[in-house]
């Protein structure tokens, strides 16, 4: 740990010595959230719900944004389940049983029906799993599976999941799209085409897809063979409005029923229409800016990295872009991904603007004048404002900022496409995690991750990250991942910016809508009815 604990002293040096300073980061007040709407009344006929963008395809082994995985969270289902409250139970494994740190079993759920009548096997786990390992494939969910040696039936209903070394948080992920259980047949029925309009799907979930009418909407229609209780609504249809004011629009009209996601400027809008409510809950979300690259250009210095980190006005971007729920950051893991941790959420400290001292920062490394590039995308409102802040805060500094527009589909390639990266020094995000450990956030920038896009690499850093992993204690664990909280604030891989709570609109005629980002994995649409 010699290069991280090192670093660590040179802030608190440097802290000390006038630059940054320190507080205590605020949260999203837990008082102003709620993890559930009222629960429904009784059943409906159907219901509108609009999302900001048509799902590309319902593969479960793409569903790594939030069009699939709204949709796709009511129509297919994984081995465990997250719920509302963020923790995970039991899905379409009953059970489950780590017998040793290296092999973890679970028991298949017996009765389960696939949307075409068959019958669900040991075997459609299995293939289901497997699909990830697969490079024909070429899975999102990769990652979770890079320590699994083996995946076996070994049981009439049993799958045994042995591993390469012990990795603690594999039965959270079998909660996510990485754990989703497809029939094997109906996959291979549809080869290439599985997901799209055309093919269609085989699940177990309440809903099951019904119609696709490309670039309008998808319908999903209630499966009455559903193993678990029956949704009250006998019909979903998702819209897709790209542009936040008129998807505000068909919220106060009553064109759609709700909405997650609401957009900060919406928010007074729909709170005056009289039409319905607005309900904040947990959330996983952060804004950050992604560094592309830490081995060349200015920010490969930790000091220009700093400076930016100093001169930005979290407070102010918050209030102007984000809104009431949302908090100010130092960090990178979100304050609600330390909920269900066995011990404290370490103190996150946050640093006030200093632009004095981050102008220092860019002297002393040389900076003074040198260009950075920022990409922009239109995706979401706030980032262009965030941009801007930069830009203004970079010319405080003594820094040349860049603001680069990107249309939405090479903004998305930034995450994929080492070439999409390339004249780009900073991206923002808003990142969420799927699982609720902030080691799910903190993994991410071990060497070699795909999600580790500036190529940082700390031998140091990678070996915490091992430890983490291996630990099944989670007071323990917790302890590891504190020491990565603070090697990440030191060495600002990403710079965090906010953390961002999750939003979402009902009208009056329903209600039921659990208000947690588990949205994406929990079959949320099932619990709608009428208000």
């Amino acid at each position: 740990m010699k290069k991280v604990l090192a670093t660590l002293a040179v802030l608190s040096l440097a802290a000390c010595g006038g630059g940054a300073q320190q507080r205590s980061a605020p949260s999203p007040s837990a008082a102003r959230l709620s993890t559930d709407t009222p629960k429904a009344k009784g059943e409906i006929d159907s219901f509108t719900w609009v999302i900001y963008a048509e799902p590309p395809i319902l593969d479960y082994a793409y569903a790594f944004d939030y069009p699939q995985n709204q949709v796709l969270a009511n129509v297919c289902e994984s081995l465990m389940q997250w719920t509302p409250e963020l923790k995970v139970r039991p899905g379409l494994a009953e059970k489950f049983e780590q017998r040793d740190p290296r092999t973890l079993v679970y028991t298949i759920r017996k009765g389960v029906r696939f949307h075409d009548g068959g019958e669900l096997t040991a075997d459609d786990v299995v293939y289901s799993l497997k699909r990830h390992l697969d490079p024909g494939v070429g899975s999102y969910w990769i990652s979770t599976f890079r320590d699994v040696e083996s995946i076996d039936k070994t049981g009439p209903m049993e799958v045994t999941v042995r591993f390469k070394q012990p990795y603690s948080l594999f039965n959270e992920q079998m909660a996510t799209s990485a754990g989703t259980v497809v029939s094997a047949a109906g996959v291979r029925a549809r080869g290439k085409e599985y997901g799209t309009a055309d093919a269609g799907l085989d699940c177990t979930g309440p809903f099951k897809l019904g119609a696709w009418a490309k670039g309008q909407s998808i319908t999903l229609d209630r499966f009455d063979g559903y193993w678990g209780e029956r949704a009250r609504s006998g019909k979903v249809t998702f819209t897709f409005v790209p542009d936040s004011a008129a998807r505000a629009n068909a919220l106060v009209t009553g064109e759609a029923d709700g909405s997650y996601m609401i957009p900060t400027t919406a928010l007074a809008k729909l709170r005056a229409s009289g039409t319905g409510t607005v309900y904040a809950g947990p959330n996983l979300t952060t804004m950050n800016l992604i560094v592309s690259d830490l081995a060349k250009g200015p920010l490969a210095d930790l000091r220009v990295r700093q400076a930016i980190s100093l001169a930005l006005d979290r407070e102010g971007l918050v209030k102007a872009t984000l809104g009431e729920f949302s908090a100010a950051a130092s960090v990178l893991a979100p304050a609600e991904s330390w909920r269900n941790a066995a011990s404290a959420r370490p103190s996150a400290p946050q640093v006030e603007r200093d632009v004095e001292a981050a102008r220092k920062l860019v002297a002393e490394a040389g900076a003074t004048g040198r260009k950075i590039v920022v990409a922009q995308s239109s995706i979401a409102p706030e980032f262009l404002v965030l941009a801007n802040s930069l830009q203004a805060a970079g010319k405080e500094i003594g820094l040349d900022v860049e603001v680069r527009p990107v249309a939405p589909d090479a903004y998305t390639a930034l995450f994929s496409d080492p070439k999409a990266r390339e004249g780009i020094d900073l991206f923002p995000t808003s990142w969420y995690l799927s699982v609720t450990d902030p080691l799910s956030m903190y993994g991410l920038f071990q060497t070699g991750q795909f999600e580790n896009y500036g190529g940082f690499s700390d031998p140091a850093y990678d070996e915490l990250v091992v430890a983490a992993n291996n630990e099944f204690d989670p007071a323990r664990r917790a302890a590891i991942t504190a020491r990565l909280q603070e090697a990440t604030a030191a060495q600002l891989p990403w710079i965090p910016i906010a953390d961002i709570a999750n939003t979402v609109f009902l009208n009056k005629r329903v209600t039921g809508a659990p208000t947690s980002i588990a949205y994406l994995y929990y079959p949320w649409a099932a619990d709608i009815g009428a208000a």
